[in-house]
């Protein structure tokens, strides 16, 4: 059986596996969104209804402090999850539906390092975040 990709991460660094964070981590590495807590709570325990909101932050804390999981806030309030990946990508946030997109643009990170080389600095890392209304057709 292949196991989910956050699940062979949580191996490789020597995690113990319970069941509840096998279904924690199943979540996770399906989820094509940037889930919350709380969301994440409402899809494991469809899956596993022994999982409790306490499981899921203990959880989320260890993945994030072992550098599975990168945390985000996006200005919600909220803090929301994704697998750390080894490729670099910025986030558009549409800040009516709370929708989180991914992209990268070679021209925005050219400009970055102009920018950081013109003032002296060496970029060690960055995040960008835009916040964004959906244009009216």
């Amino acid at each position: 059986m292949v196991k989910n990709r956050i699940e062979q991460k949580c191996i490789q660094k020597g995690l113990r596996m319970t069941e509840q964070r096998k279904v924690i981590a199943q979540v996770l590495s399906s989820s094509d969104d940037h889930p919350d807590a709380e969301e994440l709570y409402r899809r494991t325990t469809s899956i596993n209804n022994s999982i409790s909101l306490a499981t899921i932050y203990r959880t989320l804390k260890l993945f994030n402090d072992n550098g599975i999981l990168e945390k985000h806030e996006f200005k919600d309030g909220k803090f929301r999850y994704e697998m750390v990946y080894k490729d670099h990508h910025d986030h558009l946030i549409d800040i009516e539906t709370g929708k989180v997109v991914e992209f990268r643009d070679e021209e925005i990170e050219k400009l970055q390092e102009k920018i950081a080389n013109k003032l002296g600095y060496s970029i060690i890392n960055h995040r960008l975040e835009i916040y964004a209304v959906k244009k009216n057709k």
